[in-house]
């Protein structure tokens, strides 16, 4: 029985044009050989298994060929090329710096140095993982290193360029390795397989080839392991049983899932609540399944975000070749990135990151993760905004709705309004109870609802205004309130509500109105609003329609008109700044003054 070589041994380059994915660096090095500009240290740096050894061989190879062809690579027919392809050249020397570091290990290579080759012109010294050796080596080996004699050249070869010392780093040629790309390492394999007599299907080359993250040294031991494992006819199927690879089909399924609850878009004809049920039940269930297999509920939501983020690249042609994966499965991609929007993209995408990022100091992951996936199936539905932080609101609505009767139902309709919540001094802008209801800053609840049988419950709290009425049926929500007395308070009053509901694009003018008190007029019929600048002016005058209209609204007998002027220095001024408030200050108490000189404070 032969001796069994695995391929990535088996097939290594032996020239420069069989190196993949390095041709700006092969090219460099062939054009240095052929116009003979050599340096004498050369340093090779990059991820593992991406060629650096394999080209410090080929490059010793060729520089002491001794009949080199017109490209710059080696005959492999002369004494020196027979020699090295045997392994008998005594012109190239290798040390693995990982066990010897030592000083004397570096004085030994040094001893060497000084003999001069006897075939070929040039003793090459491959010294690979240099960033083992210790700083002692290091020191001991600079003046060799800065002066060699004529006939010696050094390649050093590392993964952590680093960990080197600036000094070495000064003295070498640095090559920088790249990643070799999923297209080249297929590409490899498939030729691989032709050479064994191995039939494989291009989506399980693909596999192997993101498995071995840019390494083709891994992606040839990984070819090896599951060609033993499926005798010679690779599938996809197979594949990614070997390697306990998450097949993407579950990704796929659950975004047609997320999809059956809508597209994201706002606009889009909702979908019923018991689809809704329905999909986001299918979503538990296909994580179920996943986490019974085995896979850890990190990876499946990094899987998820990744799929997300293919989807988005997929809607535009000119993006679309930046996914890694095979002809049939980008098809997919594209295909399903119709059915999608940015929107929800958007959103699921910024969701699974947080999952992401809260899963290690989650004390139930699992949890964490199917709140995740209810969260992008309700995102879907196109009623969550983002927020003014980097992800959406992360709001669960009930996922199982009951039926509404029909009478009651009926009944509730025609009295359905939409209106603005009464405005409450103390209060922050609402955010909602467990019980339905509404709680403002403090935990006071206002206006809060339950339902008791066919009956309802209503608290009210301490508000400046009018009654308040609110009943839940089903998902309906019917308000009711009384108008305001027309007199000053009830204007401010309905000037603050103003404020409180305008969106979060316009929270400065909220706060620049926020300083203002509207002044009714005598005849009743005007009020009066007094700018603070001409900037402050120009964007009341931009909302002045929607201000009278809210407020006609809420005040009595309506048709009250809004004239608004910039103020003049016999006016009062009701807000002021610090530096405004400390000169009040110091009218009263002269002795502030001279603490602030006492100590040279300045007003912030």
């Amino acid at each position: 029985m032969e001796n069994y070589i695995v391929s990535a041994r088996k097939y290594r380059p032996m020239t420069f044009d069989t190196v993949v994915g390095q041709s700006a660096l092969t090219t460099t090095l062939k054009n240095a050989i052929r116009n003979g500009k050599l340096a004498h240290a050369y340093l090779f740096c990059g991820p593992r298994g991406v060629g650096k050894t394999t080209c410090a061989r080929i490059f010793a190879k060729t520089i002491n060929c001794l009949s080199p062809r017109e490209n710059g690579e080696a005959c492999n027919e002369c004494e020196s090329c027979r020699a090295f392809n045997e392994q008998r050249s005594y012109n190239i020397h290798e040390l693995d710096a990982a066990s010897n570091n030592s000083v004397d290990d570096i004085r030994q290579l040094i001893e060497q140095v000084r003999i001069p080759p006897q075939i070929g012109k040039y003793k090459v010294f491959i010294i690979d993982e240099v960033h083992m050796l210790s700083t002692q080596a290091f020191n001991a080996f600079l003046k060799t290193l800065e002066e060699p004699p004529r006939h010696a050249i050094f390649i050093l070869a590392t993964t952590e360029k680093h960990k080197l010392l600036a000094t070495i780093l000064s003295r070498c040629q640095i090559y920088d390795f790249n990643r070799m790309s999923v297209d080249d390492i297929v590409a490899h394999l498939a030729n691989v397989a032709a050479k064994e007599g191995v039939t494989c299907e291009p989506a399980a080359l693909n596999v192997i080839a993101q498995k071995a993250d840019g390494g083709m040294r891994d992606a040839l031991s990984i070819f090896d392991q599951v060609a033993s494992f499926c005798q010679g006819n690779i599938t996809y199927q197979q594949t990614i049983q070997n390697l306990n690879v998450l097949d993407s089909d579950y990704y796929f399924r659950l975004t047609d899932y997320f999809l059956a609850c809508g597209n994201g878009d706002p606009k889009a004809p909702k979908v019923e609540p018991s689809v809704v049920s329905e999909n986001i039940t299918n979503c538990i269930l296909t994580l179920n399944e996943i986490l019974q297999k085995g896979f850890d509920g990190q990876h499946f939501i990094n899987g998820l975000a990744s799929h997300l983020r293919n989807l988005l690249v997929s809607r535009d042609a000119q993006t679309v070749k930046l996914i890694e994966a095979s002809d049939d499965i980008r098809q997919r991609y594209q295909q399903q990135a119709q059915k999608t929007t940015p929107r929800f993209l958007y959103n699921a995408m910024r969701l699974c990151n947080d999952c992401d990022l809260q899963y290690k100091q989650s004390q139930n992951k699992r949890l964490l993760v199917e709140l995740t996936l209810i969260e992008v199936a309700q995102t879907a539905q196109g009623e969550d905004i983002p927020g003014s932080g980097r992800s959406p609101k992360k709001k669960i609505k009930p996922i199982f709705v009951a039926a509404v009767p029909q009478a009651a139902a009926t009944t509730a309709a025609p009295a359905a309004t939409k209106l603005q919540s009464p405005y409450t001094p103390q209060s922050a802008p609402l955010r909602p109870m467990g019980n339905g209801g509404t709680e403002g800053r403090g935990g006071t609840p206002t206006g809060t609802v339950r339902r008791i049988g066919k009956s309802f419950s209503i608290r009210q709290s301490n508000m400046p205004t009018a009654k308040v009425a609110e009943e839940k049926v089903g998902t309906a929500v019917v308000t009711a309130t009384e108008r305001l007395p027309r007199n000053a308070s009830s204007i401010l009053i309905a000037w603050k509500e103003f404020t409180e509901q305008l969106p979060q694009d316009e929270a400065a003018m909220a706060q620049r109105m926020r300083g203002i008190e509207p002044i009714l007029t005598e005849d009743t019929n005007t009020f009066e609003v007094i700018a603070n600048n001409a900037l402050v002016e120009q964007e009341l005058n931009h909302i002045s329609q929607r201000i009278e209209q809210y407020i006609n609204q809420r005040i009595e007998g309506g048709n009250l008109g809004m004239s608004i002027r910039l103020r003049k220095a016999t006016d009062k001024k009701l807000v002021y700044d610090s530096r405004e408030q400390f000169q009040i200050m110091c009218k009263e108490n002269e002795a502030l003054l001279k603490l602030q000189e006492a100590f040279g404070l300045e007003l912030v």
